[in-house]
């Protein structure tokens, strides 16, 4: 026989066994034994929370010839042909494929006969917010005033979809997402009946990656069950097979981020993606990360909200002291944009690292989050006493700012190999990665000692990430230098220590275009 997927095999076929819903199945079964049958329901909630499942059960539970406080017994006849989907008195429709007029008709038209078996004649329209605005208006009189021995289940994810002239003619049932702990104490339920051996850890991620579905919680389950096949499922194998990140990653890749080590940061995010991490999980898992970060910073008694281990709430309130609530509302903000941006990306990567260098450079953005953490920092360097007073009769830096400064001489021979680089300028940056290339054009062109070309720059992350990746990101711009020039070309990165603007301490080669430039001898 072939194998069953979890989420099928552990179908509720009970009221009992459905989770999470208690109280839409206490009210079915109250109707069933009080004989107080409507004609036409209505079951919304997001998927995988049992809405056709409790469809199916509630219509054996109608016809079953021996209900058990209000449940089908599951061993009559009517009871088993219903279950193996033979049945002539439970009709199932998918309205996403069938959402014509005619389709409705065709219902319409088939309710006037009676069940061939049972008492009632059970419609169940999956998804029927799909249905076309002639088919609802089709349904609407036969969904009023049907026979006595019919019964519309309609289910649906999309309730505000469906016109209110729909519901005002439906008991109306809100499936609840199933909370973690239920999910968990489900899967642990159901990894003993298939003698599996997993971690409480690990169960618990997958409880809380099925995001309140049961069904996609089983799925996940079985996934990673199959990647790692008779072995103890633990923790780890469970990161590895959904492409998560743990905490402990996060909780560096916070602390870089407020000690604006954006090196360490983008070397961070190097190890994700080269152990296959999905980024856009990772995008929604940090803002969460942070999330928690905020609620513990709120309130004392959050340790219900969170819903985590003592041990992981301790070290999130260690964390949570060294960072301000206006800070991680600005953080939060990044991802949050970054994860509606990042799900149809094309470049997830680069949208992910300019979210950090964001996030640790605030003096990018003029908003008034960055505006707040950059007064933050201003005040946290006087605390540390990194500011000092400057002596009498000594320029401060900002004096020498605005006093005219010299400017520096620009040369009158130029290597006709350099000067070549300098007349093609844009068009040899444009052809390296977006990123190098947003980050050369920050570089003010000169030449050094040498007469090679010297890169001069203002903007510390520039220069550290193209210092820091000259074996990738530089390896482009040299080779485009040497195919321009058909020369190996020195090139030389150099950070502007200096108070003044690059262009204001090296000349500007660039300048030199619009004048007749001296060759030098070859």
């Amino acid at each position: 026989m072939s194998y069953t997927a979890l989420y099928r095999k552990f179908r509720p076929q009970q009221f009992e066994d459905v989770k999470g819903q208690e109280h839409i199945v206490t009210t079915l079964k109250n109707q069933i034994k009080a004989d107080r049958i409507g004609h036409a329901y209505l079951f919304c909630g997001t998927r995988g929370t049992g809405k056709t499942t409790v469809a199916k059960i509630f219509a054996k539970a109608v016809n079953c010839e021996h209900p058990t406080d209000g449940s089908p017994c599951g061993e009559c006849p009517v009871c088993k042909s219903i279950a193996a989907g033979t049945s002539m008195n439970v009709i199932e429709i998918d309205a996403a494929s069938n959402n014509g007029v005619d389709n409705i008709r065709q219902i319409r038209e088939e309710v006037a006969y009676r069940p061939t078996e049972g008492k009632y004649k059970v419609y169940i329209i999956d998804e029927v917010h799909m249905l076309s605005a002639g088919a609802f208006n089709a349904l609407l009189k036969t969904l009023e005033e049907p026979p006595a021995y019919v019964i519309f289940i309609l289910a649906t994810t999309e309730v505000h979809k469906i016109p209110i002239t729909i519901l005002s003619r439906c008991q109306r049932y809100d499936f609840h997402r199933i909370s973690i702990d239920t999910i968990t104490a489900r899967l642990s339920e159901l990894m003993e009946t298939e003698q599996v051996q997993v971690e409480e850890r690990a169960l618990r991620y997958v409880a809380k990656a099925g995001d309140g579905s049961m069904r996609d919680a089983l799925s996940l389950l079985d996934q990673c069950i199959a990647f790692h096949l008779g072995e103890k499922l633990t923790y780890e194998n469970v990161l590895e097979v959904l492409g998560a990140v743990d905490t402990e990653v996060f909780s560096q890749l916070l602390r870089q981020i407020l000690e604006q080590d954006v090196v360490g940061a983008i070397r961070t995010i190097d190890r994700l993606v080269d152990e296959g991490r999905e980024l856009g999980q990772m995008v929604n898992d940090f803002t969460w990360y942070l999330r928690n970060l905020l609620l513990i910073q709120s309130a004392d008694d959050m340790e219900e909200v969170l819903d985590m281990s003592s041990e992981h709430l301790a070290a999130l309130k260690e964390e949570a002291q060294m960072v301000s609530s206006n800070t991680l509302i600005r953080y939060i903000r990044v991802f949050s944009e970054l994860s509606n941006q990042i799900r149809y990306a094309a470049q997830k990567r680069i949208l992910l690292e300019i979210a950090v260098i964001k996030l640790c450079r605030p003096q990018m953005e003029e908003d008034n989050g960055s505006l707040s953490q950059r007064v933050e920092a201003v005040e946290k360097k006087l605390e540390n006493g990194e500011f000092s007073i400057a002596p009498a009769g000594k320029h401060t830096d900002m004096e020498r700012e605005t006093s005219p400064a010299e400017k520096p001489v620009l040369p009158r021979a130029v290597p006709e190999d350099i000067s070549q680089i300098i007349r093609n300028w844009k068009s040899i940056i444009s052809g390296t990665g977006h990123l190098t290339q947003q980050y050369l054009n920050k570089a003010v062109p000169s030449l050094n000692n040498n007469g090679g070309l010297l890169l001069v720059f203002d903007d510390q992350n520039a220069y550290s990430y193209l210092n820091d990746n000259i074996a990738d990101s530089m390896d482009q711009f040299i080779q485009a230098l040497e195919q321009r020039t058909g020369k190996s070309t020195e090139v030389v990165l150099r950070m502007n220590e200096s108070s003044r603007r690059a262009e204001d301490v090296v000349p500007d080669l660039r300048e030199l275009i619009h004048f007749d430039i001296e060759e030098e001898d070859s």
